[in-house]
C-alpha cells in the first residue's frame, strides 16, 4: 500500500489506494486459501522459505489450483518438485515473477519450468493481461531474463561506487537521463533490499560464475544493516 500510494502521488495509477485496499483481504491462515483458483506467494528470496509456503498453500487448495511463485532468481522447476510432493502435480505452477514498485511497473516476466503444464503456458500470460500489465516469458533458467541482466547492471554500478568512479546520485542520473531508465540501478537496489540482491547475487554467481560475485561494498552494507529503503539507509539515506 505504500507503493501504492506513492504510485498516486505521481500520478502513475488511475485507482485510488483506498479503493485497492478495500478489495483485499489480509489473513494469518493458510486455510483461508481454500477453494482459489490461482495463489501466488511473496514471500523472501529463499529457497527453503518459499517451499514451505508452497507446500503448504499446495495441502488447503488442492490438486485443481494453479499456483505462482514470484521469485526474482530462484528456480521454478525445484519449487515446482516440492509442490509435486504435495500434490502429485507439479506442472501446475510457473514463476510470476512481479516488479518493483509494483503499482507503477508495467511487466510481470511469466518463468516456464520444465513440468509446466501446456495449459498453463497459456493462462499465464492472460493472467498478467488482466491485471493491466503486459507478460514477458522465459524459460526457467538462473535469474531468467531480467534478474540476469538488471542484477548484472546493478553490481558494475556497486563496484563504481566502491571504486570512487562517482557517486551514487551520478551514476544513477547517467542510466536515468542517459538511456531513459525509469530509476537508476542503486535507487532500485534501494526498492528492492540490499539483503533480497546479495541472496540473489550468491545464488547466482553459484550457477552462472564470478561475473554475479557480490562486491564487498555490498556485503557491508547489509552486514551493517543498511538495507534500502525499509531500513531507512542504503545507497541512499532516507531517513
Amino acid at each position: 500500500l505504500d507503493q501504492g500510494q506513492a504510485a498516486a502521488d505521481r500520478g502513475k495509477l488511475t485507482a485510488s489506494v483506498e479503493d485497492a485496499a478495500a478489495r483485499l483481504t489480509v489473513t494469518s491462515d493458510v486455510a483461508d486459501f481454500a477453494g482459489s483458483g490461482l495463489v501466488i506467494e511473496a514471500v523472501p528470496e529463499d529457497m527453503g522459505i518459499k517451499t514451505a509456503a508452497l507446500k503448504s498453500v499446495a495441502e488447503v487448495v488442492g490438486a485443481d489450483a494453479w499456483l505462482g511463485t514470484n521469485t526474482s532468481s530462484l528456480s521454478v522447476d525445484e519449487l515446482a518438485q516440492a509442490v509435486g510432493e504435495v500434490t502429485g502435480h507439479p506442472e501446475r505452477i510457473c514463476g510470476l515473477h512481479f516488479f518493483n514498485p509494483v503499482p507503477a511497473s508495467k511487466l510481470i516476466e511469466v518463468v516456464i519450468a520444465d513440468a509446466s503444464a501446456e495449459e498453463l503456458r497459456e493462462l499465464a500470460p492472460g493472467w498478467v493481461t488482466a491485471l493491466g500489465k503486459t507478460p514477458v516469458v522465459v524459460k526457467n533458467r538462473p535469474g531468467f531474463a531480467s534478474s540476469r541482466l538488471g542484477l548484472a547492471l546493478g553490481l558494475e554500478a556497486m563496484r563504481m561506487v566502491e571504486e570512487g568512479v562517482a557517486s551514487a546520485e551520478d551514476i544513477d542520473n547517467a542510466m536515468t537521463l542517459g538511456y531513459k531508465h525509469p530509476v537508476g540501478p542503486l535507487a532500485l537496489t534501494d526498492i528492492v533490499g540490499l539483503d533480497v540482491r546479495l541472496g540473489i547475487a550468491e545464488y547466482l554467481s553459484e550457477e552462472l560464475g564470478d561475473r554475479f560475485t557480490p562486491p564487498q561494498i555490498l556485503r557491508d552494507k547489509v552486514a551493517a544493516g543498511e538495507l534500502g529503503r525499509k531500513s531507512g539507509k542504503g545507497f541512499y539515506d532516507y531517513n
